[in-house]
């Protein structure tokens, strides 16, 4: 219960992204209801499966290249096949440049993003089920793979880490967590005594210098309770934000996070003089809390106590003997006051042992957790799913974009964005920012979409473009079956 003016909420600004979040048979479904003539109806689905056929088509090749390169660089299987090769080192720099190029192209197409600084700062400015400061052993990591591949292929706003290894992520989910979580009430407790006790000594200032991201600003927001506009907003409810009340400390608590719905990770391990290794990690996971992004990170080091719990410790001890030596060098020191500086000293000590433990508990639970629930898959599998998930949005957009066109008219670029983006909405409740000139760039490359004399879009007729398109192989294929 909040009392007088309502709490603000901690929230975060997204981007929309591209993505269409349908799926593919749910969609020509829901059009094909919509389309009024049953002839018509027919043509269009007809016309559908042409375009998929065809789309998939057009990247067999290039999926095909893609994959037996990266049989050369798989870390399971592929030592032993590149060895066999005979090729050189400059051959192998190349043949591994060419696997990425291939590889972010892909990553581009299915509408992922790389991970920058400033989603890093926003992730890390809150805590979510992992309490533990996650570090990556830099020693075990490759620096030459990704930062040769950056240096002939700059892309904007690349975070530090870029050089070792790559975090992509799309799509913005929840997470809830409901709990009593009561070790963790009693830690936000302990550190709000802490916490102002250090404001009253002036202590904070010494040793807790906030910074202020600049950047994080510009994500992170506090809102009144108003209903957001058009951006993507997703509310972060934590504990460290909860009211100090008997019903919250001893009742069942929920808290929320924002996820980001797929990441994947790519990395090369170091080479050591034993252990050569031109193996390549692609790693995919799903369903990531950003403020624990940290699970998904590559040869992470084993967590510890924090330089800053040590100082905290120290501190802590230090200020509990002064004030037991002052108590016993009064006149009449009170045996009781002695009592309660040692309980509290010995508290506050367990209370550091004793979160670090049930932490690190954590920790192993969620990276157990991570491998078994949240890790999608991993090298080739990853590499095939990826595939097939380029040709769905690309079937989606083209499919969308022609059925707003035959049945709304003809469109400039910039009208057939917004139809788009009004059709998802409308019909299936979701938003997304549609990729318009991707879609006309594949409808005029199938030749079933034209131009007027002032620029403006139109399609043909659905029976035109079924004959423009031609029948496919597979169509070739399903026929001679049932002939036989």
């Amino acid at each position: 219960m909040a009392s007088g003016k309502e709490k603000k909420k901690d929230v975060v600004r997204l981007e929309r992204e591209s993505v269409i979040p349908i799926l593919k048979p749910k969609l020509i479904i829901k059009l094909a209801y919509l389309i009024e003539h049953d002839s018509d109806r027919s043509e269009f689905l007809k016309l559908c499966k042409r375009v998929e056929y065809t789309i998939r088509a057009w990247y067999l090749l290039q999926f095909e290249d893609m994959m037996e390169l990266y049989s050369l660089f798989d870390p399971v299987y592929g030592g032993p096949i590149l060895e066999k090769q005979n090729l050189s080192l400059e051959e192998i720099d190349v043949l591994e440049q060419n696997f990425l190029t291939h590889f972010f192209k892909m990553m581009e197409k299915s509408n992922f993003n790389t991970v920058t600084n400033e989603e890093i700062e926003v992730a890390q400015s809150a805590q979510y089920l992992l309490h533990l400061p996650i570090k990556v052993n830099e020693s075990k990591l490759d620096k030459n793979l990704l930062s040769t591949y950056f240096k002939d292929h700059p892309h904007e706003n690349l975070p530090d880490f870029s050089d070792k290894y790559v975090i992509f992520r799309r799509g913005i989910g929840i997470d809830r967590t409901t709990d009593y979580f009561f070790m963790e009430k009693l830690d936000m407790i302990i550190s709000r005594i802490w916490s102002w006790f250090l404001r009253k000594t002036m202590l904070d200032k010494i040793f807790f210098r906030k910074k202020t991201s600049k950047k994080q600003v510009k994500k992170t927001h506090e809102m009144d309770g108003e209903e957001p506009g058009d951006e993507l907003y997703v509310e972060r409810i934590r504990l460290e934000n909860m009211d100090l009340s008997i019903g919250n400390l001893l009742g069942k608590n929920t808290i929320q996070e924002p996820t980001f719905d797929r990441m994947i990770v790519v990395y090369r391990r170091a080479e050591t003089e034993s252990k050569p290794d031109r193996g390549i990690y692609v790693k995919h996971f799903k369903n990531i809390p950003m403020a624990d992004m940290e699970l998904v990170l590559p040869e992470k080091k084993t967590p510890s106590l924090t330089p800053m719990d040590w100082v905290q410790f120290l501190i802590s001890v230090v200020i509990g003997l002064v004030t037991l030596v002052s108590s016993l060098e009064m006149p009449k020191a009170d045996i009781w006051v002695v009592v309660a500086i040692l309980s509290a000293l010995a508290g506050y000590c367990a209370k550091i042992y004793f979160s670090f433990q049930q932490n690190m508990e954590t920790y192993k639970n969620l990276i157990t957790k991570s491998m078994y629930d949240k890790q999608l898959d991993s090298g080739r599998g990853t590499l095939l799913h990826l595939c097939d998930d380029v040709i769905q949005q690309e079937v989606k957009e083209v499919i969308i974009s022609y059925f707003i066109l035959m049945e709304q008219g003809k469109a400039t670029p910039t009208d057939l964005d917004l139809r788009c983006e009004e059709l998802i909405q409308e019909e299936f409740g979701m938003r997304c920012n549609f990729d318009v000139h991707d879609a006309v760039q594949k409808l005029e490359r199938l030749g079933i979409v034209q131009r007027d004399s002032i620029g403006r879009i139109y399609c043909l007729p659905l029976k035109t473009a079924n004959e423009i398109i031609g029948p496919t192989t597979e169509e070739v294929v399903l026929k001679a079956r049932q002939t036989t």
